[in-house]
């Protein structure tokens, strides 16, 4: 079976994946920032932000209930697609798998309690049951990220004649990758989560929409993620190094690094064609600096393996490198733009312009988490396992993945205009103004939650 025929199967996963990436991300952080603005309106008697945290409690288990949906698909997907990845090493990426599991149900069970105790727990009591959520759903996304971290550096396991005879499960959920993989993979979910918030209110700001619910939305988003870009950076300029070590070949078809060598330049842009790339910004030594501190570092280029062992479309590779590293920097200067402004005036800035920054920033932690994504997996191309098994070995022999791609793709845009017009209906009767959405309730009725909620909003 050659390179180009598992491309069908590799373009299903692509696509299932990119979708509940996005899904994921939501899971992992977005309880976090609903518990948050509960927490904020319980500390200071804030009737908008209790009013925020339970509308958006609602887009949460939408969003959950999808994202299980979804997640069963990629877990059928491991063993139809991927059967020999699965017959090879099931019993590797088995524990981390049921980890996951186990920390998904307790994220479904707690949602379940939190959505239904609304109206039924006091108040801090209705908090706390919403902290596993946010904690099940990080552990959760631990799990996941390890299977992909042992892929990029696979170990903790004994074979013999080709089977595995053991398996020390905290080498293979703690591998090497992980420690940069993990964090960098939580920190974009909380930035995807935490923008997108901040987006949606941004937007009606815009649309004159310039009231303290709208503000107070926006906030409640945009100032988490904001912290946790500088961060996100860090450990991100930390990843790139570390893979520049454990996978060389993969770095540099994200640098355009051809020919192993110093005073290696860092290409901005550009396309790689026949050697020479166009299009691009050059900056001389930079991609050595970055690398070892020094122009003088040595950095290996894709000339160190056969062509059969090399990433293909090393302009997609890089590209998307890129893009993923300048909205990073997008989104820090969106809050250091903000925090400037809070410093000298204690205020968010009035310009139109940063609220159209603000309005994208959702869209930009999107794309920027998927170039990520690309980045990680054609990067590791043509191995699934890195340097121990290749796509071509793990993938299925059957036919008909071309339906199934198909199907997928439709089924997929049916779920997403779905997921999206749930969310439009709550928005529309949320700005009705149900009356059910007059006060927010802890107890069973209005009144009393009016009086321990503080007054409402105007």
């Amino acid at each position: 079976m050659s390179y180009d025929s598992v491309l069908p199967a590799r373009a299903q996963m692509a696509t299932t994946l990119g979708f509940h990436i996005i899904l994921a991300c939501m899971g992992v952080a977005l309880p976090t920032i609903v518990l948050l603005a509960e927490f904020a309106g319980l500390r200071r008697h804030d009737e908008t932000a209790l009013r925020l945290a339970r509308r958006w409690s609602q887009v949460m288990g939408v969003l959950i209930a999808v994202g299980a949906v979804t997640g069963t698909v990629l877990s059928f997907e491991m063993g139809l697609l991927w059967p020999g990845l699965m017959r090879q090493y099931g019993a590797v990426l088995g524990f981390p798998f049921g980890v996951e599991g186990i920390f998904f149900f307790l994220e479904a069970i707690f949602a379940g309690i939190y959505l239904w105790g609304w109206q039924r727990l006091p108040g801090w009591a209705h908090f706390w049951s919403g902290v596993p959520i946010a904690v099940s759903g990080v552990f959760g996304a631990m799990s996941v990220i390890a299977v992909n971290a042992w892929m990029n550096q696979p170990g903790g396991f004994t074979e013999v004649n080709g089977r595995i005879t053991s398996v020390n499960v905290w080498q293979v959920y703690f591998n090497h990758a992980a420690i940069y993989e993990m964090p960098h993979m939580i920190l974009a979910a909380y930035m995807v989560a935490g923008f997108t918030v901040a987006g949606v209110y941004a937007a009606g700001i815009l649309r004159g929409r310039r009231d303290r619910y709208h503000y107070t939305g926006f906030a409640l988003g945009f100032v988490p993620a904001a912290l946790l870009t500088p961060f996100q950076i860090f450990v991100g300029d930390t990843a790139a190094r570390a893979i520049a070590h454990d996978q060389p070949v993969k770095f540099a078809a994200m640098e355009y690094v051809a020919t192993t060598s110093r005073q290696v330049p860092e290409w901005l842009a550009g396309f790689y064609v026949n050697g020479h790339v166009y299009a691009g910004v050059k900056i001389p030594d930079l991609d050595s600096l970055l690398v070892g501190f020094g122009p003088g570092t040595q950095v290996t280029g894709w000339d160190s393996v056969p062509p059969a062992d090399r990433p293909p479309v090393v302009w997609l590779i890089h590209l998307c490198f890129d893009a993923m590293v300048g909205l990073g920097f997008l989104l820090l200067l969106a809050g250091l733009w903000a925090a400037w402004e809070w410093w000298r005036r204690r205020r968010l800035p009035r310009q139109r312009l940063f609220w159209w920054l603000g309005a994208v920033s959702g869209v930009a932690a999107i794309v920027a988490m998927e170039c990520g994504w690309v980045v990680t997996e054609v990067g590791r191309q043509p191995w699934v396992v890195y340097r121990l098994q290749t796509t071509t070995e793990a993938a299925t022999t059957n036919g008909g993945v071309l339906t199934s791609l198909s199907v997928v793709v439709g089924l997929y845009a049916v779920i997403g205009a779905a997921t999206i017009a749930i969310i439009r209906m709550l928005a529309r009767r949320w700005r009705r103004g149900d009356a059910a959405e007059v006060c927010v309730p802890y107890g069973p009725s209005a009144a009393s939650a009016g009086q321990r909620a503080g007054r409402p909003e105007s």
